[in-house]
């Protein structure tokens, strides 16, 4: 009998779990809100996902063979990351668009810090929030029946009502995984099986619904809270990205300090905010604590007191100061300042920037107006003032809509001020110039960030000038150019998605026009 001892280092305890049986019951427990998502949205959500996880998958392989490392692709991470971020995706997102983001969310967020447990925030929410900032035109289209739509979370924050029961099963407008209940349901066998901490996601919407309840303007009103919870990614944070076992504390006193931050810097976002779906926002910057959090709750060993830990390390004579690591202090200190910095210039110039918004908007209405010297407001806005106009024009805004008078009093035109947000970069607003003949005399714009030298062409001569002097009720858009007809405009080429949503603006100023001012609206 070999009676020698075996000394090895801990820990002496093992899990059967291993991190790619972790990763799969976590993909099965997704399952079930990926299915109902593909049932929703049909096959083009299908396809997001499948680009999603193959580009992580793909990426991770390829990077495993370039830098000579074991082939990690194969626990399952690099699956779990893509199907996470394919599911806070719209099904309206191009498939290239979710393949960039999930090369982003493994290259850059995981692979080039160490690999998995080494990524400082959660790669599927950081490659969302990077294509947010590439790709906002995308990132924020939503369309029902072909037609653009807000989130309900969008229209919930515009104050309309919204139907929390098609939230709730994932039926109404919005990302991929929307099911509430179906994430409950593998977000609740996950925390069965004690994959993940309760702690966490009981903080999480524990501390979101205590701050809107008490912040929210509504009280703790039933209604008003569950929308809030069942839209805007809230439960899918707090189940499957905040407790993500790399980026959350170690420690059940970090767990729940961890998540109450998430939920407070939530809520906050969402009643304070103008991103209507800000949640990821709140957990990347409590992953960011994370550290700071583990530095200062520790959990205690077995048969070892905290304060022995610090006699022994000398730390009992240390002030606070010395404790904290100098790059958190550093850290702290430059969000602190600059923080401050960017309030302070905003209070400063917040007056100046609407006064010089409403000069643009008065020297655009000059320019599409001849001959008008003073202008005069129109109630006929204030039907359609905040709310999409129509249906055939996507997601299009009435702004305003004014009266030129010239010194005698006369009416000689009108202006109407219209936002598209359907633009390729964001939002672009146009002011439309209608004679008294209701001939288009000129378009100007006052609000257009298109990509430059494609996109932004939409502001010069050769485009604008095609709706100079032409009587129409609407016009069609020509994406190849060979324009013949008086409604027939060339678009830029290169620039569908500019072009269009510019003629959809003016479209809808027309319409606007023939029906509340021309009609007797006014």
């Amino acid at each position: 009998m070999n009676e020698k001892l075996h000394i090895s280092s801990g820990p002496h305890v093992r899990s059967g779990w291993t991190t790619q049986k972790i990763m799969f019951t976590v993909v099965l427990a997704l399952l079930p809100a990926t299915v109902v998502g593909v049932i929703v949205n049909g096959w083009k959500a299908l396809f997001v996902i499948l680009a999603s996880v193959a580009a992580a998958v793909l990426s991770e392989a390829l990077f495993d063979l370039v830098t000579k490392r074991p082939p990690t692709w194969k626990d399952g991470s690099a699956v779990v990351t893509g199907l996470m971020l394919a599911l806070t995706l719209s099904a309206d997102t191009p498939a290239h668009i979710a393949a960039i983001g999930a090369v982003f969310a493994i290259i850059v967020v995981k692979c080039a810090f160490g690999g998995l447990g080494k990524n400082f925030i959660n790669p599927a929410l950081a490659a969302r929030c990077f294509l947010l900032i590439s790709f906002p035109g995308s990132m924020t289209k939503f369309l029902v029946d072909g037609v653009s739509a807000p989130t309900p979370i969008a229209e919930l924050a515009a104050g309309k009502a919204v139907n929390i029961t098609s939230m709730f099963l994932g039926t109404s407008n919005g990302i991929i995984g929307s099911s509430i209940i179906c994430l409950l349901i593998g977000g609740l066998f996950l925390w069965a099986l004690d994959i993940i901490k309760g702690q966490i996601w009981i903080s999480v919407l524990v501390g979101f619904i205590l701050f809107l309840g008490i912040f929210g303007g509504q009280g703790f009103d039933p209604k008003f809270l569950a929308a809030h919870l069942c839209g805007g990614g809230v439960v899918l944070g707090a189940f499957f990205m905040a407790t993500d076992y790399c980026t959350s504390p170690v420690s059940r006193l970090g767990h729940t300090i961890y998540g109450g931050m998430i939920g407070i810097m939530g809520a906050l976002f969402r009643v304070f905010g103008t991103a209507a779906d800000s949640f990821s926002y709140s957990i990347i910057i409590a992953n960011l604590f994370v550290p700071l959090i583990d530095h200062f709750i520790i959990s205690k060993p077995y048969a070892f007191r905290k304060h022995a830990e610090k006699v022994r390390n000398g730390e009992t004579k240390k002030p606070l100061s010395k404790r904290i690591p100098r790059p958190v202090v550093v850290l702290t200190a430059t969000a602190l300042i600059a923080g401050l910095a960017l309030s302070g210039v905003y209070m400063l110039t917040k007056d100046r920037i609407e006064a010089e918004k409403a000069a643009k908007e008065m020297e655009a209405y000059r320019t599409v107006v001849p001959g008008a010297e003073t202008f005069e407001k129109l109630a006929a806005v204030e039907e359609f003032k905040g709310e999409v106009y129509g249906t055939s024009f996507g997601r299009v805004y009435i702004n305003e809509a004014v009266a030129g008078k010239d010194d005698a009093g006369n009416t000689v035109g009108y202006a109407v001020s219209v936002t598209s947000s359907e633009g390729y970069d964001g939002d672009l607003t146009l002011s439309i110039g209608i004679g008294m003949d209701g001939a288009i005399t000129s378009i100007s714009f006052t609000e257009l960030h298109e990509t430059p030298g494609k996109g932004m062409l939409a502001g010069e001569p050769l485009f604008m000038d095609q709706f100079k002097g032409r009587n129409v009720t609407s016009f069609k858009l020509l994406k190849d150019g060979g324009s013949t007809k008086e409604n027939e405009i060339d678009g830029v080429s290169g620039a569908t998605i500019t072009s269009k949503a510019a003629v959809n603006a003016v479209n809808a100023a027309l319409d606007f026009y023939h029906k509340s001012i021309a009609g007797g609206g006014r």
